[in-house]
């Protein structure tokens, strides 16, 4: 059986390969480890293995799960607290935006005005400019989150204006299928969105990011345009 330290380095092996074979010549896109179903003791192996950039899905856990990574850190001869950066890449609910905004690097999930105002005012309030992305349903399924293509450029604008808001990207998921070409098709349209965002320039030089691409599908992303890529169960499984 792979240790989680083997896993990680073959999906950062894979990420190289599929971005050689894209024939990109940017940076390597960046590996958010997903930590939503590993234990501590995982969690910990995972940072041991170079795991810099970690994802939770849900406030309450993460709020479980940071003190104790951090008490980890503190304790620990090779790491400190600033080698650890927390992303929130779950659905992010409005009277939840207090426990995460200032305790993350980013929100993954902003995909609606009043959640990007609720985290602008809770940011001022803190004065902190909270880096977010914008999450497009660009595969138009009912049960997925996220923004219709067609307001996704008025409501990068509209976020845009807020101060303390950094509109870092556009996230997207592709469907669940084996179907590649599908899934393909679906990181391609992302990748037109998030060029026509920034052509348009209603946002500012601060939206480089475009994430997608999970365990099942990271390489096709990477192909695709991905600068980030969200992985777990790849991992922890």
């Amino acid at each position: 059986m792979e240790s989680i330290a083997q896993k990680i380095a073959k999906i950062k092996e894979n990420i190289e390969n599929a971005h050689r074979q894209a024939g990109r010549d940017d940076a390597l896109p960046k590996l958010v480890v997903v930590t939503k179903s590993a234990y501590i003791e995982q969690i910990q192996e995972a940072i041991k293995a170079g795991a810099a950039d970690l994802g939770e899905s849900r406030a309450q856990r993460l709020g479980e799960v940071c003190p104790a990574i951090r008490e980890f850190l503190l304790n620990s001869p090779v790491f400190s607290t600033g080698d650890i950066r927390w992303h929130m890449i779950g659905h992010l609910q409005r009277n939840k935006v207090r426990k995460v905004v200032g305790q993350v690097c980013c929100i993954h999930s902003v995909d609606t005005l009043r959640l990007a105002e609720e985290i602008n005012t809770v940011g001022k309030k803190l004065n902190i400019r909270q880096q977010v992305m914008l999450q497009v349903n660009v595969s138009n399924e009912p049960q997925k989150y996220g923004i219709p293509v067609g307001a996704a450029e008025h409501l990068a604008e509209q976020m845009q204006t807020m101060e303390n808001i950094k509109l870092a990207g556009l996230m997207t998921m592709a469907p669940l299928t084996n179907d590649h070409e599908r899934v393909r098709s679906c990181f391609r349209r992302a990748r037109e969105v998030f060029m026509e965002i920034k052509a348009a320039r209603v946002t500012g030089p601060e939206f480089t990011e475009l994430n997608m691409g999970m365990s099942q599908d990271y390489e096709i992303a990477v192909q695709e345009g991905a600068t980030m890529v969200r992985v777990g169960s790849a991992i922890f499984a």
